[in-house]
């Protein structure tokens, strides 16, 4: 009891955190993905960009506030103007058309006095310290330096480096000018021990330092939609020195790698990585400085996000990733005020959100009561199921592959499937196109005539018998081979985990069971699945993008033939390859937005819906809550550097944390009874034995 009462000293028992962080300004988030790749060139997923996007800092990025988004300068002092050359060289008038275009350059120039983030990369080390140290807060020394130009030249020539493997290497070697030729020339020179390659000493033809503070790219023909890629990390500086610290020997075997200690001069740097667990982000001193914008979209105002114009950011000393693998405790954590923000899971979707009437979408009672604040936005994002298009079985387009893919696509009920496990919180997809972007149909224009028939309410699912007339005319009747009679099985790779998998998984089973084919499931964690899909080693695989920037091209690429997984480790994860959407693309791609564009989406659209390289699944409507305490906070899917512009009112949160854990100390005050009720009696009757003589009488 003594020690039960002693810890009602403490404010909040449950606390999760340090004493010493209460009343910090500090915000807590929490990740399910362990990050794979911190490596600018490497990093292409979701769970990683989280913390990549904070660190590193590439010449441009998105206005935080501003729909539709608008590109404006990080490290850059403009947004540079793109200049037009013939095949001679001369300069073109700004509306030359696209084939008389063979070259565009870009010149970046960048802010001077930019300071790249304390590390022991730029500071020398005692002579035993690489030996020593187990972690990068074990080098004693620390410095910096001056961002320059040629950063951004050597961070782009990594691209190539034979030991990286970036995604993106397949694409960019067909726009930048000698980055094939140039990749070429690092695999034939680079060590075979994965030791430093200094890339300083080998040029690269269309990128090039002009002075300390200004740099060019050369990409071959018309490409409007290379200044997005300036605003994503792959084309962040990186300091040669950091290149060469991290490449000493016997770094690798320690994690002591450009993988797993990011460096930049953005707001942030990462001064723990427990991807198991806990990393944690902290302000960098050496950050520049910028300024809370003073512009947003209409509402913008009224919502308080400008009430911060012209602040210094970042406004957060901290921030704190916690691991969670399971989504209650992540769910109860945020009711508790221990995490600042939360999305929405299917488990407890009715907990917060009603719909009125009208089918307004509202927050429950129990949520306004607590203050919290509820954010919608329409992702600009597709999850689909990818087949293999190597695989023997469901790959091809033979006539019959491709009706057998048909089939499946009409038998798996994307609406139940939304319905069940979103809440409804989707759009079913036509094609890899979602809303928003520009050559997305609505209405009758964009159903899918191969799964849809178009009536009167709108687009209806065909029916399940249409299903199986395409499974047997692919010589599949009833789900068994028309000639041997075995019975057709597929296998679909997942990294589904958990109780809500296991309902999807069966849910999923049952759609093919419609059409009697067996679905094999085979779950594995995603380091692996990334290694399987890489290779070619499975037929059915569930996959979503998240666009990196506003234009059609970035998911009409993902299915791309020079993009093909297997052969260029590209983003065509399905390995679909149809010379007539090749050419389709490559000329869309060069083309800005109109009816000319329009009409070359709307072919290469149809030709994916017969082929049916992926099952179409769903864009999903994005559902988020913040607390009160939590200020500036805009759903933004195409930006990732949003840390920066978000601020807690940390007075707010400590006096909300504290009401909402109260410790109740009736029970021990109860217990407390209780074993006083229970010891007098005892009591007395000790004292009255203690009273009696030998002979049994009250002395």
């Amino acid at each position: 009891m003594a020690a039960l009462i002693a810890t009602g000293c403490a404010p909040v028992w449950n606390d999760p955190y340090p004493a010493q962080e209460r009343g910090a300004n500090i915000l807590y988030t929490a990740f399910t993905e362990r990050p794979k790749h911190l490596d600018p060139v490497q990093s292409y997923s979701e769970d990683e960009i989280a913390f990549t996007a904070q660190i590193y800092e590439p010449p441009l990025q998105y206005h935080y506030l501003k729909r539709p988004y608008e590109l404006m300068p990080a490290t850059a002092t403009k947004v540079p103007e793109p200049i037009y050359l013939a095949a001679d060289g001369s300069i073109l008038p700004k509306d030359a058309p696209a084939q008389r275009i063979a070259y565009t350059d870009y010149v970046i120039e960048i802010k001077p006095g930019i300071l790249y983030q304390p590390h022991p990369a730029f500071a020398e080390q005692p002579s035993d310290a690489f030996a020593r140290a187990q972690k990068l807060a074990d080098f004693p020394n620390r410095a910096t330096r001056e961002l320059v130009a040629e950063d951004y030249v050597y961070g782009i020539k990594r691209l190539a480096h034979p030991h990286l493997h970036s995604p993106i290497l397949g694409l960019m070697s067909e726009y930048i000018v000698g980055l094939a030729e140039f990749a070429k020339e690092l695999r034939k020179v680079a060590p075979h021990d994965k030791g430093w390659l200094d890339l300083r000493a080998y040029p690269l033809a269309g990128v090039t330092a002009i002075d300390r503070y200004r740099y060019r790219i050369r990409i071959k023909g018309k490409y409007p939609q290379f200044l997005y890629w300036l605003a994503m990390p792959f084309f962040a500086p990186m300091p040669w020195e950091a290149d060469r610290f991290h490449s000493q020997p016997g770094m690798a075997e320690k994690n002591l790698t450009l993988d797993w200690y990011p460096i930049g001069t953005g707001p942030y740097m990462l001064t723990e990585n427990d991807p198991n667990a806990r990393m944690v982000l902290e302000k960098n001193p050496n950050f520049r400085g910028e300024t809370y914008p003073c512009e947003g979209e209409e509402g913008d105002a009224e919502r308080g996000l400008l009430a911060d114009c012209g602040k210094p950011i970042p406004f957060i000393d901290k921030v704190v990733f916690t691991r969670e693998k399971e989504q209650i405790p992540y769910w109860n954590k945020f009711l508790q005020g221990y995490y600042d923000a939360s999305g929405i899971a299917s488990d407890v979707f009715d907990q917060a959100i009603q719909l009125s009437g009208a089918g307004e979408v509202t927050l429950t009672p129990a949520m306004r009561s607590k203050g919290i604040v509820l954010m919608t936005s329409v992702a600009a994002s597709t999850f689909y199921m990818g087949f293999n298009m190597l695989d023997p079985l469901v790959g091809g387009l033979s006539e019959k592959a491709r009706k057998l893919r048909q089939a499946i696509s009409i038998a798996i009920d994307q609406e139940e499937f939304i319905s069940i496990f979103m809440n409804g919180r989707g759009v079913v997809a036509m094609s890899p196109l979602p809303p928003g972007i520009f050559g997305h149909r609505d209405g009758k224009e964009g159903v899918n005539p191969v799964v849809y028939q178009w009536t009167a309410e709108g687009p209806r699912r065909k029916d399940i018998a249409e299903a199986k007339r395409l499974l047997a005319e692919a010589g599949w009747p009833d789900g068994r081979h028309a000639q041997s009679g075995e019975p057709l099985i597929i296998h679909l790779d997942t990294t589904a985990t958990g109780v809500g998998a296991k309902s999807r998984i069966d849910w999923l089973i049952k759609q093919f069971q419609k059409l009697g084919v067996q679905l094999v499931v085979r779950s594995t964690d995603y380091n692996r699945f990334q290694e399987k899909v890489r290779k070619g080693a499975v037929q059915l695989f569930y996959l979503g993008w998240n666009a990196d920037y506003p234009d059609p091209e970035n998911f009409l690429f993902l299915l791309y033939g020079p993009q093909g997984k297997v052969a260029q480790q590209g983003e065509n994860a399905a390995n679909y390859a149809n010379p007539e959407y090749d050419r389709y693309f490559e000329a869309m791609r060069a083309m800005d937005n109109g009816p000319e564009r329009q009409a070359l989406i709307d072919a290469m659209v149809r030709i994916l819906q017969e082929d049916a390289p992926w099952v179409w699944g769903f864009h999903p409507l994005d559902y988020s809550l913040r607390h009160a305490w939590l200020l500036n906070r805009k759903p933004n899917r195409i930006a990732h550097n949003t840390l920066k512009y978000q601020r807690i009112d940390v007075g707010l949160r400590e006096r909300l944390r504290t009401e909402w854990n109260r410790p109740a100390l009736w029970p021990f005050a109860l217990v407390a009874a209780a074993l006083l009720a229970l010891a007098w009696p005892i009591w007395r009757l000790h004292r009255r034995r203690e009273r009696l003589d030998a002979y049994g009488r009250v002395r």
